[in-house]
């Protein structure tokens, strides 16, 4: 840890490089079912408090997305305010999404073989 973060739930190095990394796909999977705003979208993360990030973040990430062909963008009028900009998972993002799903659970389960026993030796 560097000398005078915090460490808390949400904050702190690993927390906030590990969020890094999968920040990506969570997005995608958000957008799995339907198109969100990215108000809704910081929302729907920050009901899971180790995944709460800031507008600073979410909004170059989906920059990055659509310029990557992850997601495509339309503008609809809002209720209340300036119209929002949807955001909406393409077929290359669903690939992106599936492909993630699918490497994450040896993933998950090697950094756990790690952490539950550093010698790396067969239980």
């Amino acid at each position: 840890m560097v000398p005078g973060e915090a460490m808390n739930e949400t904050g702190g190095r690993v927390p906030s490089q590990l969020r890094k990394g999968v920040l990506e796909h969570c997005v995608l999977a958000l957008l799995r079912d339907g198109p969100r705003y990215g108000v809704e979208l910081l929302s729907e993360l920050s009901a899971v408090s180790v995944m709460t990030t800031s507008q600073g973040t979410i909004y170059p990430l989906l920059s990055r997305l659509r310029r990557e062909g992850f997601v495509e963008t339309e503008l609809r009028e809002s209720p209340s305010g300036p119209p929002r900009r949807y955001y909406t998972l393409t077929a290359l993002g669903r690939a992106a999404l599936t492909e993630f799903t699918q490497a994450w659970p040896s993933f998950r389960d090697a950094v756990d073989h790690f952490l539950n026993d550093p010698q790396g030796d067969p239980a």
